[in-house]
């Protein structure tokens, strides 16, 4: 069984033990409902620091009205083993009162960059998340911190908090782990039919077809509503954006030169699913 502390004084403790020996150390913040991505996460931890803790907090300041708060798969044993598993030494599994005890009233908003796409369609939800990472990256003093790019838009406002607050732990980026149709994993997509899993795929490949037709110097407005034609057309039952946009502002991309990146969410049956890739 994986140790677990549920405090954040029993936190910092077993921290300064570790920094007390010279070690570095390395935060993996979850939601649960672990899978090869966070897997992947834990493993680029442990190559580069030398004791991971991973966390587990289903966090309710980024959950929307009528969003999925309180069907969000949970299951701590399991998620425990899997992080046994793979090495990592500690779990931080701190409850709602913990981290947000009474009279808890400051909240950390990243503006511009969480204003947009998701920012438009899950308004405050960035805000929930750029509060509980700065309060995970304080609690646990990590000298790293790893992100999936799968939350791409996500990644970049913590990065972008993390600096803005001169929050000295390095804000690490990992490659999005996928199926083998190119289906990017997601603890949400427990929630596909058959019949929609088979149709998921289509999200991946049409984006990274903009994305290659981009480079080749098509119309990017014109591929931004083809791509959405071509989800909607594999059963999709709404496209919320699919957007090419530059790769640190988020702003639409107009620089060719320069890098961006190809970012979409769509609806298929009970889940909502988040995609994005480099152009």
């Amino acid at each position: 069984m994986i140790d677990i502390v549920r405090t954040v004084d029993e936190l910092r403790g077993r921290v300064g033990d570790w920094r007390a020996q010279g070690f570095r150390v390395g935060l993996v913040p979850t939601m649960g409902a672990l899978h090869a991505g966070h897997l992947s996460l834990a493993e680029r931890s442990m190559q580069l620091t030398d004791r991971t803790v991973a966390t587990l907090f289903i966090n309710p300041k980024q959950f929307g009205e009528g969003e999925d708060l309180e069907s969000y798969p949970r299951d701590e044993a399991s998620d425990g083993e899997k992080l046994r598993a793979a090495g990592v030494h500690l779990l931080f599994a701190p409850s709602v009162e913990e981290m947000y005890p009474d009279g808890f009233m400051t909240g950390v908003i990243v503006g511009g960059l969480g204003d947009v796409l998701e920012g438009t369609y899950r308004p405050g939800f960035f805000d929930g998340v750029a509060t509980v990472v700065s309060k995970l990256l304080n609690q646990a003093a990590a000298d790293r911190a790893f992100f999936g790019e799968k939350d791409y838009q996500q990644l970049l406002v913590i990065r972008h908090m993390a600096r803005d607050l001169d929050i000295p732990t390095v804000i690490e980026g990992v490659a999005t782990v996928r199926e083998t149709d190119g289906l990017a994993l997601s603890s949400r997509n427990v929630y596909l039919s058959a019949e929609e899993r088979s149709a998921a795929s289509v999200l991946y490949k049409t984006i990274s077809e903009v994305a290659l037709k981009v480079r080749a110097g098509a119309d990017i407005l014109n591929l931004e509503s083809w791509g959405r034609d071509q989800v909607l057309a594999a059963g999709f039952a709404s496209v919320d954006y699919l957007s090419v946009r530059d790769a640190f502002s988020l702003e639409p991309f107009t620089d060719v030169s320069g890098p961006g990146r190809v970012l979409t969410a769509a609806k298929l049956g009970r889940a909502r699913l988040i995609d994005n890739v480099p152009v």
